[in-house]
């Protein structure tokens, strides 16, 4: 009964990090910016920080099944 959550956490935590990833990478490869108006190396980093933690959330999330 528990593991339904958990599974659903993960599923979102992991689906959200690495499309997060994926547009940031996409972006930085075209030389497009990340966020308008901020420095084009900090808004890479937070973001690519941002996409890691919800990849690392997911995967504890995975881990309590």
């Amino acid at each position: 009964m528990e593991s339904g959550p958990a599974i659903f956490a993960g599923m979102v935590f992991a689906l959200f990090g690495g499309g997060l990833l994926m547009w940031t990478a996409g972006r930085v490869r075209h030389r497009e910016p990340v966020a308008h108006g901020v420095s084009p190396v900090a808004s890479a980093t937070l973001a690519t920080l941002a996409g890691l933690i919800a990849l690392a959330l997911g995967a504890w999330c995975f881990t309590g099944l």
